[in-house]
């Protein structure tokens, strides 16, 4: 079981080394590393962070790959996705928080329901539609985020280099079409526990 957790992990390294630096940075943690205000230090950690959930998550069920999505940010894991029943969220919930270094967890995971290609076009259309309003307001840095959209509900990860910056990421989406709620865990440069210098 441990030797099957490494070899899934090194796996990810060695094909995540392939990548090099785009947005999705060096190490797949959603912001590149020249950008990211997080010092290096807390990118690899929470990279391995990631990795090590990730591969944990899929040797609990291989289905979980495409359903089920995490971030993790100085510390703090993320969840979104969905799953069969509430049984499968608790576990998952309780996966994340048997990480190594985890300081929280939020669970944003949903129980799924028949497939309605109408409302995942409706979703995919206001994540692709915030996502470009991001990248065209100048106040912000959009490699900084991640969206995630379901039922037409927004949900928003990343660090803010300002408040400002944070309060334009939340309007921007709350602008958008047809959003019934947002749902944002951005932190703030200055909340993380070691910043860059």
């Amino acid at each position: 079981m441990k030797t099957k957790i490494i070899l899934i992990f090194l796996i990810g390294l060695v094909f995540n080394g392939c990548v090099g630096v785009s947005s999705t940075g060096i190490f797949g943690t959603g912001v590149s590393v020249a950008i990211d205000p997080r010092s290096l230090g807390t990118q690899i950690d929470d990279s391995i962070m990631q990795k090590n959930l990730s591969a944990r998550i899929l040797l609990l069920d291989k289905n979980y790959f495409l359903s089920v999505k995490t971030k993790v940010i100085d510390g703090r894991i993320f969840i979104t996705g969905k799953v069969e029943d509430p049984e499968e969220k608790l576990k998952l919930t309780k996966l994340a928080w048997e990480t190594q270094g985890v300081r929280s967890v939020k669970n944003d995971l949903r129980i799924k329901e028949d497939f309605n290609f109408k409302q995942s076009a409706k979703d995919l259309l206001i994540t692709s539609q915030l996502r470009t309003a991001l990248i065209f307001n100048n106040t912000i840095k959009a490699t900084n985020y991640q969206i995630d959209t379901y039922k037409k509900k927004i949900y928003i990860y990343g660090i803010a280099t300002t408040s400002d910056e944070k309060d334009a990421v939340i309007q921007e989406a709350n602008e958008i079409l047809d959003v019934e709620n947002v749902i944002a865990s951005i932190l703030l440069v200055d909340n993380l526990r070691i910043q860059k210098n």
